[in-house]
């Protein structure tokens, strides 16, 4: 009888374990299905937000374009014919088309003055023009010199590097250089244009218009020529008063130098032998301008 109790306590003791052991694998499932469930609901709320973002970007994209109407009011036709019967009927401004005229015609003189302005300044620059002294030292006008101004004849034939040598001396003198014509003719100044920038610029090597120049003044003068009957260059004569005036200004009978002086030597050297001719009071500020600088 002993032994059949404890037998029955032992089968009530497996019992209870079995039962214990079934709640708890009942509640670990139940566990295991609520955290699945739960990581379910949060990926659907998160892909509905993702949606609803997507959503109000694409609605904010279609109404930012839409900044005003984007075709003209469709207008009854009895509005649209008052429109241009009014403009047909607009009465003309007299006032209005004389200062449309006025403004015209003051553009067109501007212009012309502008072209005859350019056209005075080649023509300076190429010795064709007396300079506007007036515009280069914002004073009046010098009344003209009554001396003799060294005046070297030239050609464009004479090698580059003399006459950039005659160029330095002139310049100390305040002499001129006065070519007969112009290379390629009257009508081509790109060739003098650029023989000038040859024998005025300092440095020999500089290209572009920065380059510094001297202070000698070139000119172009046919009538010079005749007058002093120059047949051969390099010649020297003192002319009285400004022999860069243009000739078109000048004639026949205008101040010429006494004599010509001749031969390919230093500027110093014409000089003394106009001195020698008898020129010594023509030649003498040239002289001493010449041995002090």
């Amino acid at each position: 009888m002993p032994t059949c109790r404890s037998s029955g306590a032992s089968a009530r003791r497996v019992l209870e374990l079995a039962l214990l052991m079934l709640l708890s694998t009942s509640a670990l499932a139940q566990d295991s299905r609520s955290a699945g469930n739960a990581r379910d609901r949060a990926a659907d709320e998160g892909d509905a937000a993702m949606e609803r973002l997507r959503g109000a970007v694409a609605r904010q994209k279609q109404a930012a374009p839409a900044t005003g109407p984007a075709a003209l009011p469709a207008l009854p036709e009895e509005t649209r014919r008052r429109a241009f019967d009014g403009l047909r009927k607009r009465a003309p401004s007299p006032a209005m088309g004389a200062r449309a005229r006025a403004a015209l015609e003051k553009g067109k003189d501007a212009m012309v003055a502008e072209r005859e302005a350019m056209a005075r300044r080649l023509g300076q620059a190429l010795g064709l023009e007396p300079p506007d002294m007036k515009a280069v030292a914002g004073i009046a006008a010098p009344p003209a010199s009554k001396g003799w101004v060294p005046v070297l004849f030239v050609s464009s034939s004479m090698p580059v590097t003399t006459l950039r040598t005659y160029a330095a001396q002139l310049e100390k003198a305040h002499g001129v250089i006065a070519f007969r014509g112009m290379p390629g003719g009257l009508t081509k100044v790109g060739p003098m244009a650029k023989l000038s920038a040859e024998i005025l610029r300092l440095d020999p090597g500089c290209q572009g218009p920065a380059c510094a120049m001297r202070d000698v003044q070139l000119i172009v003068d046919p009538l010079i020529f005749r007058q002093h009957a120059v047949v051969r260059v390099p010649a020297l004569a003192m002319v009285p008063g400004d022999p860069a005036q243009s000739y078109c200004e000048r004639d026949e009978e205008s101040p010429r130098a006494t004599h010509v002086i001749y031969g390919d030597a230093a500027l110093s050297g014409l000089l003394e032998e106009y001195s020698r001719l008898g020129g010594k009071q023509e030649v003498r500020d040239a002289q001493s301008r010449l041995r002090c600088c």
